[in-house]
């Protein structure tokens, strides 16, 4: 079917496909309806193939967003000024080539599709961009998680047709888990960050929070304006007794009231959902809801998967001791125990401008800060799926709101800023194909030459391989009206599929 990638699919008189088809009797091109129809079943039949294949998730989500060009879409024979300084080594997928700082990622390649060719026109922290619906956000959306034009977070929208599907029950354990701790509770300045939340489906459908109890090894001075700190950086190391778990009354007389003021207890967590449960068409009755706060409270089953301390000393070397790795293990023990959607965010600490966003000091930051502790969480979290059985069921998704610049800018040791108009990431199991390179850019990795994929693409292609139909909608009771659960003109990333 004749397509102009990037654009939506409508006539233009501004009809879409999904009109055409209600309407029932409009061509295009000289292709008649019966044969539009053949066409789009054909297109998906292809796809359907790989429907439901994944049993379960964990994203991985690098809030600031890393450079492309420092990991996996090198340009080593750019200028300097854009290839920068780190140089490319082979992986286990021949013709790739990836970061040097990136020695053990580099080994489990071949498990792995490269999508080199995400692009969107939003050159912001978007975390609600690229992990819900909304059609198109702004820096004001951005900085208020409670703005009526967001969508639902993917976990949320996956966890409510999940419960759909079983008649609105709650599954008895939490499907939607988020780690290390609420996302913008660890660092001072600025406001939260929108995303990961339920928006109009209500905070009955919010993920999970964690909280961490452990401490950073590794002191780490940051600066942001007249701001300057000096804090131990669990991301960049963390004590062996690193742990995490629900929030619990028992724990609440040994907090300070400084971090009371930032945290919510799991109960709390329930409690926010009163209302929005009594309301909702997916709600049962109150009392269910408080049981089900009190059943994971004092859950053993949820208690010891997250406790990784439980895990053998080598399991555990296996992730790397920092807060990214022990959290990728405490996400693999959560999956194996039964949860659904699990997310890991490489959160800001101590201030904001922080994690990925090297707008200053960036290979410093690089060498020291990020890249070795990704490397030992992601490669060991896929090598660990693959020893347990559990890689061909579960989709790995390693993301991120935009990429950096391919100038570098002169200042304070180096920096590359935001852009949105090529960067990559990473897909594993669950339907995903092993060894794949999907996309690619310009010899600068500035502008995407082959296969552009929006965000939204790639949340159609989770939620396909969830066994959701990513064209399915969602009812809006804010604006009494009926979205998509993506853009229309979305569709899965075939490319990719196994």
């Amino acid at each position: 079917m004749f397509r102009v990638l990037g654009s939506k699919k409508q006539l233009c008189d501004g009809v879409t496909r999904r009109d055409m088809l209600q309407a029932g009797g409009l061509s295009m091109f000289g292709l008649g309806l019966s044969s539009l129809l053949e066409s789009e079943q054909a297109q998906a039949s292809v796809v359907s193939g790989s429907f439901g294949t994944a049993k379960r998730c964990i994203i991985l989500y690098l809030y600031g967003a890393p450079s492309q060009l420092e990991t996996f879409d090198m340009k080593p024979a750019a200028p300097v000024e854009i290839r920068g300084t780190m140089k490319p080594i082979s992986s286990s997928l021949p013709g790739l080539d990836v970061c040097e700082h990136l020695p053990e990622t580099a080994q489990i390649m071949d498990k792995v599709t490269v999508l080199r060719s995400l692009t969107h026109q939003y050159p912001i922290h978007g975390i609600a961009n690229a992990m819900t619906g909304v059609p198109i956000i702004d820096v004001g959306m951005e900085l208020s998680p409670n703005d009526p034009r967001h969508y639902p977070y993917i976990g949320s929208a996956i966890e409510y047709y999940d419960r759909k599907s079983r008649g609105g029950k709650l599954d008895p354990f939490p499907q939607n888990v988020a780690l290390p701790f609420p996302l913008s509770t660890q660092r001072v300045g600025e406001v939260r960050r929108a995303g990961p939340y339920a928006s109009f489906l209500g905070s009955a459908f919010n993920p999970i929070w964690t909280e961490y109890d452990g401490t950073g090894t590794t002191s780490v001075y940051k600066t942001l304006g007249d701001k300057k700190i000096d804090c131990f950086d669990p991301y960049v190391g963390c004590s062996d007794d690193s742990h995490f778990r629900l929030s619990t009354t028992s724990k609440l007389p040994q907090l300070t009231t400084d971090r009371l003021n930032r945290r919510k207890t799991l109960l709390q967590q329930f409690d926010a959902s009163r209302k929005d449960l009594e309301n909702s068409d997916m709600g049962r009755s109150l009392s269910t809801f408080q049981e089900m706060a009190y059943s994971l409270i004092s859950s053993n089953k949820v208690s010891n998967a997250l406790d990784v301390r439980k895990e053998a000393a080598e399991t555990r070397d296996l992730y790397g001791k920092t807060l990214f790795g022990q959290a990728c293990l405490a996400g693999r023990r959560m999956l194996e125990a039964g949860t659904r959607l699990v997310s890991v965010f490489w959160d800001e600490y101590g201030l904001a401008g922080d994690a990925w966003d090297t707008h200053w000091n960036h290979y410093d930051r690089m060498q020291n800060q990020l890249l070795p502790g990704f490397d030992k969480g992601y490669a060991g979290l896929i090598r660990d799926l693959e020893q347990r059985g559990m890689l061909d069921d579960t989709l790995v998704v390693c993301i991120s709101e935009h990429g950096r610049t391919p100038k570098l800018s002169t200042g304070r040791g180096g920096g590359r800023g935001h852009w949105s108009r090529a960067y990559s990431a990473l897909f594993a199991g669950g339907g995903i194909t092993r060894g794949n390179v999907v996309g690619s850019t310009d010899d600068q990795a500035g502008e995407v030459t082959s296969r552009p994929a929006d965000p939204k693409d790639a949340q159609a292609t989770i939620y396909h391989l969830l066994g959701i139909d990513p064209h399915s909608t969602l009812y809006n009771p804010r604006d009494n009206r009926t979205v998509n659960l993506v853009p229309d003109e979305t569709r899965v990333i075939e490319e990719m599929l196994a």
